[in-house]
């Protein structure tokens, strides 16, 4: 009897491992996916409005379009007594291949500024932002307000050109951007980034983490998950994006914390989980955690 106890005890604990293991494993992938989603999709929002903005003659003080306007939205530019105004529209068009976007993202500035100034402030007003993802269907909605400062002044128009700027940095700031996953839950995140623009075969956008907590340092993101746990996301390795790879993440590393497990999510891979430049198909990126009884595991996702 006592054998057989033994037995049972032992069985029941390996079964409850492997469960807690499984559910572990789960938990932490999903929320790196989400993420990595939330993330790129504001980038890519922020990227709409700097080609949004170069392109409007108010907002920079002369006429000369540098970047391309998004393919699926429509940009209207207006004003009122004290505030110069872009608006966003996205209409569900298909034309990354990859996600739909709608919902609308307001750009605003007071008259006496133009976004060539350094220090010159731009909020942007997110408001039902919703991307779904082509290959699962699945959805992520954003809704909030950043503020996004242009440090050192300049334009984008002006990197590489002989005699313009080397160098233009903007930061990003949010006190809470609401985001509701696919499950119906919703929850608040902070943001803290800067972005530094450089000229390599064209735009190449850098980006770091701003925000220090309990001495974590180089946190971007910040909030409670979906499973309704604390975390933290530190860029570890610069964020970047370049313009001659479709203005795609590249490169990069995060470490999400205060977790079941920390995670190292490394970015700009191919299928087996090496460095790779611009393919043709998906990114992809790796997972690292070291999970129950010290087995470190190993995640690799498209993106």
């Amino acid at each position: 009897m006592v054998a057989v106890i033994a037995i049972s005890v032992t069985f029941t604990s390996c079964k409850k491992s492997d469960t807690t293991a499984t559910d572990s494993s789960s938990e932490l992938t999903t929320h790196s996916d989400d993420q990595a989603r939330f993330d790129n999709e504001n980038d890519a929002t922020l990227n709409d409005a700097d080609a949004a903005i170069e392109s409007s003659a108010a907002f920079m003080g002369r006429e000369l379009n540098t970047l391309t306007l998004p393919c699926d939205a429509t940009v209207v530019l207006d004003s009122t007594a004290t505030l110069r105004r872009i608006t966003i529209t996205y209409n569900g068009t298909n034309c990354s291949g990859t996600r739909t976007r709608t919902g609308v993202v307001e750009l605003t500035m007071p008259l006496g500024q133009h976004w060539r100034d350094a220090g010159a402030q731009l909020t942007a007003t997110i408001t039902n932002l919703k991307i779904t993802r082509i290959s699962d269907n699945k959805s992520i909605t954003i809704n909030g307000v950043h503020t996004i400062t242009n440090v050192t002044g300049g334009r984008l128009v002006a990197l590489g050109l002989p005699g313009g700027l080397t160098t233009i940095v903007h930061t990003i700031t949010s006190p809470g951007m609401s985001v509701t996953f696919d499950n119906g839950t919703v929850r608040s995140w902070q943001v803290a980034k800067q972005r530094t623009f450089t000229y390599d075969n064209g735009i190449k956008i850098s980006t770091i983490g701003t925000h220090t907590d309990a001495g974590v340092t180089g946190i971007a993101e910040w909030g409670t998950n979906r499973f309704g746990n604390a975390f933290v996301t530190a860029i570890t390795d610069p964020m970047v994006i370049r313009q001659d790879c479709g203005f795609r993440l590249v490169s990069g590393k995060v470490t999400h914390e205060r977790l079941l497990a920390n995670v190292v999510v490394t970015f700009g891979l191919d299928a087996t989980g090496n460095p790779t430049s611009c393919p043709a198909g998906y990114y992809y990126y790796k997972l690292v955690w070291t999970g129950a009884n010290g087995v470190i595991r190993t995640v690799i996702l498209p993106y």
